[in-house]
């Protein structure tokens, strides 16, 4: 099946935007059965700010290092019942599995 560019309006901005053939041709692959509802710019936005990509929203907590013994902040509250990592020893231990 042959796709051709289609242009959608976004539903977040108002905006029209270019539903590519490339991109209708992954949807098809992927069996996505919607078209994409908001451009490429209010679908980043939108998944920026479901993923905490303002730090300033998030609530962060102190905690120290496990491993090293550094103070670090943690996006969860800290338990009794799992070591804490700072960002460094997290992923040299993530590197090591």
């Amino acid at each position: 099946m042959a796709f051709q560019d289609k242009i959608l309006k976004c539903k977040e901005c108002g905006q029209d935007f270019v539903f590519t053939a490339g991109e209708q041709e992954f949807y098809a692959e992927k069996g996505f059965e919607n078209e994409p509802a908001r451009c490429r710019e209010c679908r980043g936005n939108r998944r920026r700010g479901r993923e905490g990509g303002d730090s300033a929203q998030r609530e962060m907590f102190e905690a120290v290092c496990a491993e090293c013994g550094k103070n670090t902040l943690v996006p969860f509250k800290p338990r009794n019942d799992r070591p804490i990592y700072c960002r460094d020893c997290f992923i040299a231990k993530k590197n090591q599995e």
